[in-house]
């Protein structure tokens, strides 16, 4: 009697766990995974503006259909055409409707470049556009006539690829600093793309090497500790498996 108990409890008991094993699997079942939808900026400047005007950079970003209230990061960085080394960022205010705005004012003529650069849902897009200041498309266009008869070559990027170093600034001597660029093929994150920094002393002829891991989409980070003083440059080196092959010089300024 006592045995047949005991089986009966066993049976009962691999029937609760069989019952418990397909409920869950069946849930597991009903799990959707989020789809993943594309992060968009339109990013709206005037065309034209006169020098010590103040005009208003705008950037609506959507995550899909929604209007993004919250991003991580919303900031706009310009900088005159042909003289990218001198670069100015400004951080952006939060309408609280999906759309970021700052106000800025050029005091010359000129063709200015800008980007907005943009982080929310773990990815990053950066939209550039332009503004001509002034007489500045004239002027851009005599400064390039002058470069031509000077023998000058712009070793510019392939068609669509936008890469954006971001400088580190007031280096010391053995401490650790973050390298990271923003990488975008025809207006979309670069992702799956191997990214090198290649570390050069005028003098030293070993170079060092640093692989960049992809921490968010399009964006590549790496750590470097710089042994001595004076001046490096950094090289960022980028490839993929489509056969682009790009890089980019940079100077920066390490002190004891």
């Amino acid at each position: 009697m006592k045995r047949k108990l005991g089986m009966l409890l066993f049976v009962l008991i691999l029937g609760l766990l069989a019952a418990c094993g397909t409920e869950a699997k069946n849930e597991e079942k009903d799990v959707v995974p989020e789809e993943l939808k594309p992060l968009e900026v339109e990013f709206i400047v005037p065309e034209k503006a006169d020098p010590g005007e103040k005009i208003q950079l705008k950037a609506i970003v959507t995550y899909g259909d929604e209007k993004v209230k919250d991003a991580d990061e919303m900031k706009f960085e310009y900088w005159e055409s042909g003289n990218d080394e001198e670069k100015t960022m400004v951080e952006s205010t939060n309408n609280g409707d999906g759309s970021y705005t700052a106000e800025v004012a050029f005091d010359h003529d000129g063709v200015y470049e800008m980007y907005a650069h943009t982080t929310a849902r773990s990815m990053h897009t950066m939209p550039k556009t332009s503004i001509t200041i002034g007489e500045g498309a004239a002027a851009a266009r005599e400064e390039e006539g002058h470069e031509h008869a000077e023998g000058g070559h712009d070793h510019g990027h392939a068609e669509g690829f936008s890469m954006h170093f971001t400088k580190p600034e007031a280096i010391k001597v053995n401490q650790d600093i973050d390298l990271a660029v923003h990488l975008q093929l025809d207006n979309e994150a670069l992702t799956k793309a191997q990214v090198r920094y290649e570390i050069i002393k005028e003098g030293v002829e070993k170079h060092n090497w640093v692989d960049a891991v992809e921490a968010a989409s399009g964006e590549y980070k790496g750590t470097h500790s710089f042994t001595q003083d004076g001046a490096y440059t950094i090289v960022v080196h980028v490839q993929n498996d489509s056969g682009l092959h790009e890089h980019e010089e940079h100077v920066v300024e390490v002190s004891k």
